[in-house]
């Protein structure tokens, strides 16, 4: 019987060795219902980076692309995203997945018509960030715990938003052949491509939602730390060459908050089942 549905897992790896580690532990623990994983060494200049990856060499399913040179994360996502022949989640090496999250993805693929991407609940994903709209909340230590009570519990209303955040994004085999992939000229090695990319997805009518039953864990940027990037003016100005309404587009979305109650709601549903995740959420102050 044919698998339907079935999602790639595709890491863009440089460096941050000590968030990675985390992350591929999290990945093995939680890795069913995945078709394929792939690891692309981006010219790691940690060399332990590739003795890490040479653990995993040999799990089923465990894809290891190691390369000397440094080609930037979007050249390695879109190849990343070629290798990957199904549905493909882009994950950052700096996250921690929890258990049922590919079930929420597969399930919002099944139920979502003209899925073009969709993008997980985070502790620090910006429109994404639970429980604190554009915050940068501390991680959960009981992931799994919330995850489960999300996936259970909450009946996911899969929200459109206007833009997928990258750190944990799926990108579906419809937007890949419909779309095609990130902007490698434009968008150098990094910052901008994904809102780019979700921009297209839309012009085209496909959807962005919130695959708001998963939640994944984001340390953020750990992986750009050691080539000295970070958004600046200069990402800004090249969104705006192709796009220039996101701006307005964003600060409407942002004004409006349309998540704001679907928030409160989870919220409510983690207190009237977990007061214990509860109160750690609250603590993020």
């Amino acid at each position: 019987m044919e698998i339907k549905n079935k999602v790639d897992v595709v890491i863009p790896i440089y460096n941050a060795y000590n968030v990675l580690v985390d992350c591929l532990i999290s990945l093995k623990e939680n890795q069913q219902k995945i078709n394929k994983i792939i690891l692309i060494n981006d010219g790691s200049t940690d060399l332990r980076i590739k003795e890490l990856l040479n653990e995993y060499s040999n799990h089923l399913n465990w894809k290891i692309y190691n390369y000397d040179t440094n080609c930037g994360f979007v050249k390695r996502a879109n190849q990343g995203l070629r290798l990957s022949k199904e549905n493909t989640i882009l994950l950052n090496s700096d996250t921690i997945v929890s258990c049922h999250w590919i079930s929420a993805f597969k399930d919002a693929i099944d139920k979502t018509v003209n899925l073009g991407t969709a993008t997980a609940w985070s502790n620090n994903a910006e429109i994404c960030s639970f429980p604190k709209f554009l915050t940068n909340n501390k991680p959960i230590k009981n992931i799994n715990t919330l995850s489960k009570l999300l996936y259970d519990k909450h009946q996911p209303k899969y929200p459109e938003i206007p833009t997928a955040v990258g750190f944990c994004m799926l990108i579906t085999k419809i937007a890949k052949s419909s779309v095609g992939y990130f902007d490698e000229n434009h968008f150098g090695h990094g910052y901008g491509e994904e809102n780019d990319y979700s921009m297209r997805i839309k012009q085209s009518g496909l959807k962005n939602i919130l695959c708001d039953n998963a939640y994944v864990t984001h340390l953020g940027n750990e992986s750009f730390r050691d080539l000295g990037l970070k958004p600046n003016e200069e990402t800004m100005k090249r969104l705006l060459e192709k796009h220039p309404n996101y701006i307005q587009l964003i600060s409407q979305y942002i004004e409006k908050n349309p998540l704001k109650n679907l928030r409160e709601d989870i919220l409510d549903l983690i207190k009237e089942n977990n007061t214990e995740i509860y109160n750690e959420l609250l603590k993020n102050d």
